[in-house]
């Protein structure tokens, strides 16, 4: 991982200040298509993708993200042929044993959610080894989003709450939205208020279903590999120019409906 910089995102061309989001998910879709688009194998196209992974967090920290989380790994995605979830493992190990130190120095804290404990120990123990080791970080929030589901996580946080009730830890009528997100992987972590997906499919595939409920949305028609700086700093930039309502109306749409 190369040195970042301290750069401001490098967007809009008009003087009106850039409103850049907190919290940016991205869905990393696309590395087998940009790769059978140039006839290479499959795992060139992951290879290639994890460049793009570690270009995402640099251009993260430039634009002074708090959190960046990233669908590094599906539930769904161990249904793929055997090889390619083996060369998926492998490039992940890779990443934490290449990249830890130089994400540790540029303050980056690292929080992994989804299952664990159907993964193998040696997967288990680099994740924890990931965590451990940035935990005093205090720039880049970066989440790490494997062997996840959104629908199993919000099923595991309605067990664990159910079980609490069970037991009389807690009173069912207590439980209200703030009580249940608490149950979830990213109990305090704020809701993203971006998610961008690649390879110009236009859904969530069970990411973040729960948190994304008044997220903006940008679906880009590029493949993962191709994800850089540039196609970054657009997604803010069309972000920064909506309107966000989150179920109201604007105070410009008040003022005006005052005075009719």
């Amino acid at each position: 991982m190369r040195s970042v910089t301290s750069n401001k995102p490098d967007v809009a061309a008009d003087p009106r200040p850039l409103r850049v989001p907190v919290h940016v998910g991205v869905i990393m879709d696309g590395n087998g298509r940009w790769a059978a688009s140039r006839g290479l194998p499959r795992i060139e196209g992951h290879r290639r993708g994890l460049e793009a992974l570690r270009g995402a967090v640099r251009t993260a920290i430039d634009f002074k993200l708090d959190y960046l989380t990233v669908y590094s790994f599906s539930m769904e995605n161990w249904s793929r042929p055997v090889t390619e979830v083996a060369d998926l493992m492998g490039l992940l190990k890779r990443f934490i044993r290449n990249d830890l130190a130089d994400l540790k120095k540029a303050n980056v804290k690292i929080k992994v959610i989804g299952r664990r404990d159907d993964l193998k120990p040696d997967i288990r123990a680099l994740l924890q080894e990931a965590e451990t080791a940035t935990c005093g970080g205090t720039g880049l929030n970066l989440i790490v989003a494997f062997n996840y589901g959104a629908r199993q996580e919000i099923a595991a946080a309605a067990r664990a709450l159910a079980e609490e009730a069970r037991s009389g830890l807690i009173d069912p009528a207590d439980i209200d939205e703030a009580f249940f997100a608490s149950r979830l992987d990213t109990a305090g972590v704020p809701d993203p208020d971006l998610i961008i997906r690649t390879s110009g499919e236009q859904r969530l595939s069970n990411f973040l279903m729960w948190q994304a409920a008044y997220s903006e949305f940008v679906f880009l028609p590029i493949h993962w590999p191709d994800f850089d700086r540039k196609a970054f700093a657009a997604a803010v930039e069309e972000f920064g120019a909506r309107e966000r309502r989150f179920g109201g109306v604007t105070p410009a749409a008040t003022a005006s409906a005052a005075r009719t």
